[in-house]
C-alpha cells in the first residue's frame, strides 16, 4: 500500500488464535459461592478490523474480553447448583462458549474456543460435600456387614438343618439296621485305638472304654447274636 509519510502510517495487528484466561467469583443457583477459571481462545474478525481499530483500539482484548467473560461467567453459573457445576463440568463449559460466542459477536471478536480450567468452593461447602460423602460411605459399609451377617445367619440355619437331618437319618439307620450300628461302634473302636497307640504311655482298657459295648444301646441281645454268627 502507499503511504503518505508524517500522515499514514501502518498499524499491525496479530489476528492469530491466542488464549486469555480468567477468574470469576460467581454464586450458584442454591446460593453457593464458587471460583471459576475460563481459559479462552479468541481472535479478531479481520474484515472488521476498521471497525475494531476505531472503536476499541489496538488493545481491544484487554478492554471487552475481561468484561464480557465475567459477565457470562457469572449468568451461566446462577442457572446451576453447586453439584451439577461438578456433576455436569462438561455441559456447563459448552453453555459458557455458546453464550460467550453471541456476546463476543457484537465486538466483532470470534471465540475459538472454551475450557473450564479451575473450579473451586467455598471451604464451607468442601467441607459439606466431605462429610456427606463419609456418611455415605458409613452407610454403604453398614449395609454390607448386616447383608454379610445375614449370610452368616443363613449359613448357620442351613448347616444346622444339615447336621440335625444327619442324625436322624443315623439314628433312624441305627434302629433298624444293627449292621450300620456295628460299623459304627467298630469306626469308634478303631479310632480310640489309634487315638491311644500312638501315645508314650502303656494302658489297659476294657471293651466299655473302647466303646465295644455301644451295640447294646441301640439293638437287643438277639440281633447281635445274629451278626455274630
Amino acid at each position: 500500500h502507499l503511504l503518505f509519510p508524517m500522515m499514514e502510517w501502518p498499524i499491525i495487528y496479530d489476528v492469530r488464535t491466542r488464549p486469555t484466561e480468567l477468574s470469576s467469583f460467581s454464586g450458584t443457583r442454591d446460593l453457593q459461592y464458587v471460583n471459576m477459571s475460563l481459559r479462552v481462545l479468541y481472535r479478531p474478525n479481520v474484515s472488521h478490523l476498521p471497525v475494531i481499530l476505531r472503536k476499541y483500539g489496538t488493545d481491544y482484548d484487554r478492554r471487552i474480553l475481561p468484561s464480557i467473560i465475567n459477565e457470562t461467567l457469572k449468568s451461566v453459573v446462577a442457572m446451576y447448583n453447586a453439584e451439577q457445576l461438578t456433576t455436569q463440568r462438561e455441559e456447563v463449559s459448552l453453555r459458557i462458549k455458546r453464550d460467550l460466542m453471541e456476546r463476543a459477536e457484537e465486538f466483532h471478536i470470534g471465540i475459538q474456543d472454551v475450557a473450564i480450567t479451575h473450579l473451586e468452593f467455598s471451604k464451607e461447602f468442601s467441607k459439606a460435600v466431605e462429610d456427606k460423602q463419609i456418611a455415605q460411605q458409613d452407610s454403604e459399609q453398614a449395609k454390607f456387614l448386616v447383608h454379610l451377617a445375614m449370610q452368616e445367619k443363613q449359613s448357620k440355619i442351613i448347616a444346622a438343618e444339615g447336621e440335625a437331618k444327619a442324625a436322624q437319618l443315623i439314628g433312624d439307620a441305627m434302629r433298624h439296621n444293627p449292621v450300620f450300628a456295628e460299623l459304627r461302634r467298630i469306626e469308634a473302636a478303631r479310632h480310640v485305638a489309634e487315638t491311644l497307640s500312638n501315645s508314650h504311655n502303656r494302658i489297659f482298657l476294657d471293651s466299655n472304654s473302647l466303646l465295644m459295648n455301644m451295640l447294646t444301646d441301640f439293638v437287643s441281645d438277639e440281633s447281635v447274636t445274629r451278626i455274630n454268627k
